[in-house]
């Protein structure tokens, strides 16, 4: 039974199962109402049932509609990895990872680690896809353009699984004029009446509050300072002295421009740099990064 059922024609009723609108689904597929109203009837007569019924406001799915939608969608997902594994075996490749970094020090970390896989591995091709920001990163993991990702913990979705593999002390950006700018280091108690640029990047509160350091050890709030979206502009919020802004080592000692100076913080958590993944991401390759970058960063 399973020869008669043309992919194509399943691609379409899942689409039209979608758009609920033979109209709507015949546009984003490019084809005539006419030409998918057959693919649909062709589909219908392959399985013995009627999948779908006309209405005022476009089509239904019946019982047997709904069920194969619920079992479609897998598996055209499937078809669409096996697909994807026949071209990259096609062009001599073993293998392909993509990988979604959103900040300088770990976009320099991803290029190190796609060099070592590839050099371990002739024929694999590793992609770096650089966002701008945290959240971007993660939803690039959830639409599956991207298979992993190097993001700093918390990540706030509990969706993603992550394998820490390093672990950074956390210094304070603040303006080159600020009372605490030339200090060796900082506590948290000393920063308490200064209030906190916010980098809208990360779509969680409790991952914001981490970044804060919100509460501080005594149980006082953090002062939140101005609310930005892009680390360009929370480090111009930090030179004109409107707020200072905590940050792993490595990113803060990458942030450092003229006007403004960085600290470390004694008494602030570490952040730990993570690979991040979901259930769809392919397992293998995942493990694969997981190995290479405990290799690189551990030895």
């Amino acid at each position: 039974m399973i020869d008669d059922i043309s992919l194509r024609n399943l691609r379409s009723f899942l689409v039209v199962a979608q758009e609920s609108s033979i109209s709507r689904a015949a546009a984003r597929l490019h084809v005539t109402q006419q030409t998918l109203s057959h693919q649909i009837q062709n589909l219908e007569r392959a399985l013995g049932a009627t999948l779908l019924v006309r209405t005022s406001r476009g089509v239904r799915l019946t019982a047997a509609g709904e069920q194969l939608t619920a079992g479609g969608r897998p598996l055209m997902a499937d078809a669409e990895t096996l697909y994807s594994a026949v071209r990259v075996a096609a062009a001599g490749r073993v293998g392909r990872l993509r990988i979604a970094t959103a900040s300088h020090p770990t976009t320099q970390l991803a290029i190190e680690l796609a060099n070592t896989i590839e050099a371990e591995h002739p024929g694999f091709d590793v992609e770096i896809r650089t966002v701008l920001r945290p959240v971007e990163a993660m939803a690039e993991l959830h639409a599956g353009t991207s298979d992993a990702a190097l993001l700093w913990l918390p990540t706030g979705d509990p969706d993603l699984h992550t394998a820490a593999f390093r672990s950074d002390a956390r210094a304070v950006l603040l303006a080159e004029g600020h009372r605490l700018a030339g200090r060796p280091s900082v506590t948290l108690a000393d920063l308490a009446d200064d209030p906190v640029v916010i980098v809208d990047a990360f779509g969680s509160p409790a991952v914001q509050a981490h970044r804060l350091a919100d509460p501080r050890p005594d149980g006082r709030p953090a002062v939140r300072g101005p609310v930005v979206q892009t680390l360009e502009d929370c480090l111009t919020q930090v030179r004109r002295g409107h707020g200072v802004w905590f940050a792993p080592v490595a990113m803060a000692e990458w942030a450092v421009c003229p006007g403004v100076a960085l600290v470390p913080v004694t008494d602030l958590e570490p952040a730990e740099l993570a690979v991040a993944w979901t259930d769809a991401a392919p397992r293998e390759l995942v493990d694969r990064l997981v190995r290479a970058t405990r290799r690189v960063v551990c030895g």
